[in-house]
């Protein structure tokens, strides 16, 4: 009995001292200014899954209680979602076929493209998210901010995004740079190319323009979306987009913008520049999932 008593000592008085190495080494760490919290470096694939992964079994430990209005599916709701998005929401998630503006851009982590969500979330789970927020993310609470009505009212938009095309959400929208004449989108397309790309740079470039929100794409962190085509091939298609014979330079003008090659694309032109394009191209040519 005394020899049991003893082990039990010893084994709780290890976990003691583990738990103080844990907490003191810990402290090291952060002290030493060792984590690197640039917004312009990309968190790692574990940090990625951890972080959505405990906001994912968070929301769902808390929307019990919900209940979604039944009127949720109707025309009224859905118009008056998308122009509350539009307004308050947009800035950072994009539209179909519209991308989302500059601040945006470099957020750690990304503001996601809400198809997903729409298409395969519960809609109390996206009420919710939008009412409260989510901590450590950049996402605000919008529960002090519009009503209940207007709330329920974004989440039906949101549901309904994944069957809403980019000509239906942009009918309502004013002329801006992704809307110009065809003659001046063509611009881009007929500038003279040249160079080639660093697959390095082009990897991190990728996630400076929030390409992991849509794609599946190897070697990005939380690059798992199925919004718009998996790239894990992308080097052995024949076409890109469906329209542009698959080459380098090709490839170059699709991302600098896709829309003026077909008006009909729901990727948005995210303003890459030619230098980022070229480097992400050459990355994306390195891929080969076969």
């Amino acid at each position: 009995m005394k020899n049991a008593h003893i082990v039990i000592q010893t084994v709780f008085a290890t976990l003691g001292a583990l738990v103080i190495a844990g907490v003191l080494g810990a402290a090291a760490f952060i002290y030493a200014g060792v984590f690197n919290v640039a917004a312009t470096k990309e968190h790692t694939a574990l940090a990625v899954y951890v972080l959505h992964y405990a906001m994912q079994r968070s929301v769902k430990a808390r929307i019990h209680h919900i209940e979604a209005p039944e009127d949720l599916g109707s025309g009224e709701r859905i118009a008056a979602g998308m122009a509350l998005y539009k307004e308050h929401c947009a800035k950072c998630h994009g539209g179909p076929g519209v991308g989302p503006e500059a601040i945006a851009l470099s957020m750690r982590p990304e503001p996601p493209n809400l198809v997903e969500p729409g298409r395969d979330w519960p809609a109390k789970e996206v009420y919710w998210v939008i009412r409260h927020g989510v901590k450590m993310s950049g996402m605000p609470g919008w529960e002090y901010r519009l009503t209940d009505r207007e709330i329920w009212d974004l989440t039906a938009f949101t549901k309904a995004m994944p069957s809403i095309s980019p000509m239906d959400y942009k009918r309502e929208e004013p002329p801006s740079p992704q809307n110009k004449p065809a003659a001046m989108r063509n611009v881009v397309a007929q500038a003279q190319l040249s160079g080639d790309g660093n697959p390095k740079a082009g990897k991190h470039a990728i996630a400076q323009y929030m390409c992991a929100t849509c794609h599946v794409i190897p070697g990005i962190a939380g690059a798992d979306k199925n919004v718009g085509p998996d790239l894990s091939d992308i080097a052995h298609r024949r076409y890109i987009g469906g329209v542009l014979i698959n080459t380098p330079d090709n490839m170059v003008r699709w991302l600098r913008d896709p829309q003026a090659i077909d008006p009909q694309s729901a990727m948005p032109n995210l303003q890459v520049k030619e230098k980022d394009a070229r480097d992400i191209a050459a990355y994306l040519y390195t891929l080969d999932k076969r």
